[in-house]
């Protein structure tokens, strides 16, 4: 008989995290699932009851995450996977946002992220290991404009993720960072955006703006899919380092990186020229 696992989930209460504790608690796995607003998942505690542990957390609140993930652990033994979910998306041109808002993406995307990982790992070491998915996007390989600050968390985490996984790799962690495409999910319904600039209007950046209000930038991608594939991720080893979600996705990265490639090779004299002797 195989051992249910046990998951830890932040951002529970919509989207991807809301179809990944609804996939995992199915199929008979536990869950320790974070919100801001609890009640949202209270239909599935009554569904469900113990198999689903859940707390109020803020991940702009580093001591919270740091009380939250030790109970959880101490609550429910051994947590296989660690899901970082939580965040939104800030949209504005860069000129146009304001200090209070560029605090607060950064805390939410890049700070809370980095804070349930490092509060998750003494945990994972002192049990021999375990995964960690962070969520990232398509958008932590490529740019949007009027996305600037959403593609600096999603970059930033990406570089902590990748950086932490070689690090950890001994205690027998390894990490997968998920970058799905534009979802149908209510992602929408998280977009902060400053009051727009008029000299903005017809520029790339009024353009995309544009688009997301006619619903002209289109999501392609299935959340439940995404969630199920991100679930059926944890049984593969060695764990992959990175997974692309959409047809249109792989699409623009592909080409971004091909671009990028290019790019370097064309200077790779003058990358040489500027050594020194050694």
């Amino acid at each position: 008989m195989i051992t249910p696992r046990t998951w830890f989930i932040t951002g529970t209460s919509s989207g991807i995290g809301r179809h990944l504790t609804e996939l995992l608690l199915a199929k008979g796995e536990r869950v320790a699932a974070t919100a801001r607003k609890t009640e949202s998942l209270d239909d599935l505690k009554a569904q469900y009851g113990d198999q689903l542990w859940v707390r109020s957390l803020d991940v702009t609140d580093t001591a919270a995450i740091r009380h939250v993930v030790d109970e959880a652990f101490r609550d429910l033994g051994r947590i296989d996977a660690i899901v970082s979910n939580a965040g939104y998306a800030l949209v504005g041109a860069g000129e146009e946002l304001q200090d209070d808002q560029i605090i607060q993406q950064i805390n939410t995307n890049l700070i809370g992220s980095i804070q349930l990982i490092r509060a998750a790992l003494p945990h994972l070491r002192a049990q021999g290991g375990g995964r960690i998915l962070q969520v990232s996007s398509e958008g932590g390989q490529i740019t949007y404009p009027n996305f600037s600050l959403y593609h600096t968390t999603k970059w930033g985490i990406e570089g902590f993720v990748e950086t932490v996984a070689k690090e950890v790799a001994p205690f027998q962690i390894a990490f997968t960072i998920i970058e799905p495409g534009p979802t149908r999910t209510n992602f929408g319904g998280g977009i902060v955006s400053p009051p727009p600039m008029e000299v903005y209007d017809n520029t790339p950046a009024g353009e995309v703006r544009r688009a997301v209000a006619s619903g002209e930038f289109k999501a392609a991608g299935d959340a439940v899919k995404v969630a199920q594939a991100m679930i059926d991720s944890v049984d593969v080893t060695p764990a992959p380092q990175r997974l692309l979600f959409g047809g249109d996705a792989y699409e623009r990265v592909h080409q971004a990186l091909t671009d990028r490639l290019a790019a370097l090779e064309a200077q790779k004299d003058l990358a040489y020229s500027t050594d020194g002797e050694v």
